[in-house]
């Protein structure tokens, strides 16, 4: 493989990963739960991974019990 085509794929593979942060963020930002720590991971960005890890990050207590109440509800509804 020629390296032009590693960047390029490289680049597919952290635009989808980029997006789907977004997505993630708007969607649980709908449902009132913020993490501020929601991003790329560095490390796995940088291997051969398929795809890179999306990191959740840390949260604060409020914001833990905030996605705890989201996914309890979820589960109730069903």
């Amino acid at each position: 493989m020629k390296e032009s085509e590693m960047v390029v794929r490289d680049a597919e593979r952290l635009r989808v990963v980029e997006e789907t942060i977004g997505q993630l963020r708007a969607e649980l930002g709908v449902l009132g739960v913020l993490l501020p720590s929601l991003r790329v991971d560095a490390a796995s960005a940088a291997s051969e991974v398929a795809y890179p890890l999306v990191n959740l990050g840390c949260v604060n207590l409020d914001t833990a019990m905030r996605l705890v109440a989201v996914l309890h509800e979820r589960r109730r509804l069903g």
